[in-house]
């Protein structure tokens, strides 16, 4: 039975325990030929009893890849994977890696213990990457991951200071085109129903709401934004209590297209009609908004092309790690529909 340790065993502790050259292990380990079975049995028992993991630049120097990419979704919450968010955004790395010969992985890691279990298991060869997305501002895994030597990019950022290469949308001008719209079409009472705001995604839809509003001369009490969670019942259940505090309102910007969805449901069943009384505009431009009664205007985000960016900055990742973090942020656009 392998002893407990709080560090990793290295690869040098393994042939020291074992009485073998650092290189026995290393084809130990890889499953080369050209060793002994009494050999082989040495060293594995000294794995065994260390507890060592093989890490992955052990692996690359003997020219082996895993040929798989993991695409880890670390939401808390069950129900939200069943938000379009996730399915688009698997569709769009699933197309996009499609051509480079790799195997897409989907893990869902919402725990300290699912998280230094996920880096152990990527440490471990299993994977050449890592891509992350519904990342929370106080989440370590991109930390972990990086202080492992994995290649890795998320999708979103959880700070202005992210340390980690990242593809993001352009969340503060998406949010703000959509806010302007509505003023331009003379809405003078503008509500917000935001996302989790412990993300940063949606604290910078919140913060284009703010800067719109703020550069017509607009009020934006406080009282006129709801915190959602990016479901359909959040923003069902944050456009009632917004109806209560401020019934005379006549715009909303929603900060997805299911919180949105959920808002016209409450505003039809208090007799509001959209958009002569209240026009709404959601985030996202995934298939539901054409679906919706009426049909969303929708700040639309280039989901393929962020798949494509996320797989081409991993990829790089893995052939060379870059000296620089990658950054890049992708223009959104509004799409005009029914609804404002």
């Amino acid at each position: 039975m392998g002893r407990q340790r709080l560090d990793s065993p290295t690869l040098e502790e393994v042939a020291a325990l074992a009485g073998v050259g650092r290189g026995t292990v290393s084809r130990v380990v890889n499953n080369a030929a050209g060793v002994r079975d009494s050999t082989r049995r040495a060293v594995q028992r000294a794995i065994a009893e260390l507890g060592y993991v093989p890490n992955l630049a052990a692996r690359s120097l003997a020219g082996r890849r895993a040929d798989a990419v993991a695409l880890v979704m670390t939401e808390r919450h069950w129900r939200l994977f069943g938000e379009p968010f996730f399915a688009e955004t698997v569709r769009a790395v699933s197309d996009s890696l499609a051509d480079t010969g790799m195997q897409l992985l989907l893990t869902l890691v919402r725990t300290d213990v699912e998280r230094r279990r996920f880096v152990e298991y990527a440490r471990g060869g299993r994977v050449d990457g890592t891509l992350l997305m519904s990342l929370r501002a106080d989440d370590r895994l991109p930390d972990m991951l990086g202080e492992a030597g994995l290649p890795t990019v998320l999708l979103g950022r959880r700070s202005d200071d992210e340390r980690v290469t990242y593809v993001d949308a352009d969340n503060v001008g998406g949010a703000r085109d959509a806010v302007t719209h509505l003023l331009g079409g003379g809405r003078t009472k503008i509500a917000t129903i935001t996302g989790p705001l412990d993300m940063y995604a949606a604290r910078c839809r919140l913060r284009g709401y703010q800067e719109a509003l703020a550069r017509a001369g607009a009020e934006s009490p406080p009282s006129l934004a709801v915190e959602g969670d990016f479901t359909e019942e959040s923003g069902r259940r944050a456009m009632t209590e917004l109806i209560a505090r401020h019934p005379d309102l006549d715009g909303v910007f929603a900060a997805s297209d299911t919180t949105a969805a959920g808002a016209l449901t409450a505003l039809r069943a208090a007799g509001r009609r959209v958009p002569e009384d209240v026009a709404v505009i959601g985030f996202d431009d995934f298939p539901l908004a054409q679906h919706t009664d009426p049909r969303l205007t929708t700040v639309r985000q280039p989901v393929d092309d962020i798949g494509r960016a996320l797989v081409r900055l991993l990829m790089a990742e893995i052939a060379e790690p870059a000296v620089a973090w990658q950054h890049v942020i992708l223009r959104t656009e509004l799409v005009l529909r029914g609804s404002a």
